[in-house]
């Protein structure tokens, strides 16, 4: 992207058919507009864009930042102060919707005082179908609509609405196209987020992704290692892969590759130093990815494994395809290869048909299995997945009373895992100055937890020893100590 120089594109010429070519087209000629309206307006014309969900979602963002900078655009973080603000939205729970609409109705009164200012949604929420509707219908002050398979067309959508001075709406079904080489606009520059693969297979019976992010699709190793390389030689050194379902990489690929044998291509990238992978799914984790997690001198030693419930009757009812034995049986495995790994899940409390014999298995896993941390969620009914119409949803007060049982015994067993690591020196990155103390810096470990310390911004993306002496529960408070060689 370094190289391509965008006022040498000869616009007179029609648009180029392949990609990204055809995107840089468009990125010229939007430029063109927004230089124009940029001189009209007498200053800069600025972009906010707001992420909701997951970190999938995050890296989109990103791509979307890359393009409007290239576009000409400066960001804002002030959105109601943006000549162009984009919503990367978030469709996992119905909740996540109304907050949608809620700020598009502040924006609304924003764009009554600012007429030039435009609107854009896109994300897993435009996928579905009655939420464009009701766009089209209440919401008509929207200036552009696209969903989650074709952000790569960004710039040409902006161009169609700067040309039409109409609400845009392009939404794709499902597709397989992957478009390399776009901006990217990184939130760090010693840390980024790379995709693996989009979309899932799996159909779990309470999500609504498969829906709304399509059928997987795994983008080529050679363009993953190219796109890791470059990241390392602009100063990142640690890497998380993205992917719905990471441990079913490759399985769409003319050439079959899996998840473990990618690891050990990235492995080899000199100069990077930390490798984070997620969402790893149980039915898929391998012996083979177990023993790459053993030898790997790069991957960070957390893994993030959702059980979802305990109960092998309610995850079949999940659709989760495999059992508390199974997963137990895996558990044992990872520890066994991985001894001081971290694990951390994902639990849904409530789901349709849950007894209190089903809830108190999910509890036996949460026992036996001691997690560093877990995501508890109450389930939420998500209109379009099957679930929703399933019998016996849980009375909400039972659900709260077990989910208030859960959170007690997660957070006990947790400060306990965590406090092990007291007095001990650790490997840290640096990522930023402490939210609440200027003279505190906040790390990660290898194993994902956080750490607070004594220090200044000039170690930002530098990896320090650091000896802890005091854990908080989910953190550490640590002084940092000489390297030694």
């Amino acid at each position: 992207m370094n190289t391509i120089d965008f006022t040498t594109i000869d616009l007179s010429k029609e648009a180029p058919v392949t990609e990204p070519d055809r995107q840089y087209y468009f990125i010229a000629k939007a430029r063109e507009y927004v230089q124009k309206q940029s001189e009209e307006l007498g200053r800069a014309l600025t972009f906010c864009v707001t992420t909701f969900g997951c970190q999938m979602n995050a890296r989109d963002s990103e791509k979307l930042s890359g393009i409007l900078e290239q576009i000409g655009y400066v960001e804002e973080t002030d959105e109601e102060k943006a000549d162009f603000v984009i919503y990367n939205t978030c469709t996992v729970r119905e909740n996540a919707n109304q907050r949608v609409y809620g700020r598009l109705g502040q924006l609304n009164r924003v764009k009554k005082q600012n007429p030039h200012m435009m609107i854009g949604l896109c994300g897993c929420m435009m996928q579905e179908p009655e939420v464009v509707e009701k766009l089209k219908k209440s919401y008509r002050f929207v200036d552009l609509i696209f969903g989650t398979h074709n952000i790569f067309k960004f710039a040409e959508l902006i161009t169609t609405r700067m040309e039409s001075k109409r609400m845009v709406i392009d939404i794709w079904k499902d597709t397989d196209k992957i478009v390399e080489d776009l901006p990217s606009e990184r939130k760090y520059s010693f840390k980024s987020g790379v995709n693996i693969m989009f979309g899932c297979n799996n159909f779990c019976s309470y999500c609504i992704v498969p829906y709304v992010r399509g059928r997987e699709r795994s983008r080529n190793p050679e363009d993953i290692i190219r796109e890791i390389e470059n990241l390392v030689a602009d100063g990142v050194v640690e890497v998380m892969l993205l992917g719905q379902n990471v441990n079913s990489y490759g399985k769409t690929l003319k050439e079959p590759m899996s998840f473990a044998q990618l690891l050990q291509e990235i492995e080899k990238i000199e100069g990077l130093k930390r490798i984070r992978f997620m969402t790893s799914h149980p039915k898929d984790l391998s012996d083979e990815l177990i023993e790459v997690m053993r030898t790997s001198k790069k991957i960070c030693k957390h893994l993030h494994l959702p059980i979802q419930s305990g109960s092998t009757r309610i995850l079949e009812k999940m659709n989760r395809r495999y059992t508390k034995e199974h997963y137990l049986e895996l558990v044992d495995k990872i520890r066994a290869a991985v001894p001081d790994i971290s694990l951390t899940t994902d639990i849904i409390v409530g789901f349709p048909g849950e007894t209190e014999e089903d809830f108190l298995e999910t509890m036996d896993v949460v026992k036996k299995v001691r997690y560093d941390s877990a995501f508890t969620f109450i389930y939420s009914k998500r209109t379009g997945t099957p679930a929703a119409v399933m019998e016996d949803q849980i009375p909400e007060e039972v659900v709260k009373d077990r989910f208030d049982r859960l959170l007690k015994e997660v957070q006990s067993i947790s400060s306990e895992v965590c406090s092990v690591y007291t007095d001990t020196i650790q490997e840290v990155l640096v990522e930023t100055v402490n939210d609440h103390d200027p003279s505190l810096m906040t790390g990660r470990m290898s194993n994902n937890l956080l750490v607070h310390f004594p220090g200044d911004k000039e170690l930002i993306g530098k990896i320090v020893p650091v000896k802890l002496k005091e854990c908080k529960g989910f953190y550490y408070i640590g002084e940092r100590v000489p390297a030694t060689e």
